[in-house]
């Protein structure tokens, strides 16, 4: 059987589709998900983007920092009728394998992606391996860091960005997130980005004391900076690698 959840209570705080294969997961590993969707997710759809999205063929690489981009990016090329000829030429860098998973849904395969999944990582390794070569695209979302355009800018790589899908706090949530943590309902709570810390902080009416499960170190480094001090991060920057980490922390404290 191998080990096991045993039972305890996890809260999922991830947007709502999202939240569906994480909560899976938790089952399949014996444990409760208690699913509170704290981040609302949905489209931009800016007129002045249009040109940036209709020129893909202007640029060399084209970046996608989640499988959200990915999603919202073809979603928007598919509602403007954007002719998507030789697309599948263009190279493309993903920072994930969450994220090459996504493209693969629309039968695209990402010819470069970092050894840890973090715009650091991804920025530093693709300077390395491919010389800084531009010009880039740059598919983001509204709470997306500017690490990537930073970088670039330092090293004098040619490059747009285009922002897709905005991320915002799920209001509706917020008593349900109260009901929860005043009855005590839940064990272990996981933040899969620095917005589901920020979120829960934001509509807590008292912070939980409990064991966080962040999802990297980006993400671990907001969470204490909002004061949680009990954190557990996996080396591999995906929900799986969380639940992993679980595992191993329950089986070691049981």
């Amino acid at each position: 059987m191998g080990r096991q959840l045993d039972g305890n209570r996890v809260l999922i705080t991830r947007e709502e589709k999202q939240a569906k294969y994480f909560s899976n997961i938790v089952k399949e590993k014996n444990g409760i998900p208690v699913e509170v969707p704290l981040l609302k997710i949905t489209v931009i759809d800016r007129e002045d983007q249009l040109e940036l999205l209709q020129n893909w063929k202007n640029y060399e690489w084209i970046f996608f920092t989640s499988m959200n981009g990915v999603y919202y990016y073809f979603q928007l090329l598919e509602k403007y009728n954007i002719p998507l000829a030789g697309f599948d030429k263009k190279k493309i860098a993903a920072v994930g394998h969450k994220t090459e998973n996504a493209l693969k849904e629309f039968n695209y395969k990402a010819d470069f992606i970092p050894t840890i999944y973090d715009a650091e990582t991804m920025a530093d390794e693709f300077f390395k391996e491919e010389q800084g070569k531009g010009p880039v695209l740059i598919v983001r979302g509204s709470r997306s860091r500017e690490v990537l355009p930073e970088f670039f800018t330092e090293h004098q790589i040619s490059f747009d960005s285009v922002t897709v899908y905005e991320t915002v706090y799920n209001y509706a949530a917020k008593q349900k997130l109260n009901e929860v943590l005043k009855k005590d309902q839940i064990d272990l709570i996981t933040f899969t980005s620095p917005s589901t810390c920020e979120a829960l902080v934001e509509m807590a009416e008292t912070l939980p004391d409990k064991l966080c499960v962040c999802i990297g170190t980006t993400t671990e480094r907001r969470a204490k900076e909002l004061g949680f001090d009990k954190i557990i991060t996996p080396k591999q920057f995906t929900v799986d690698a969380m639940l992993e980490k679980m595992l191993e922390y329950i089986t070691k404290e049981g």
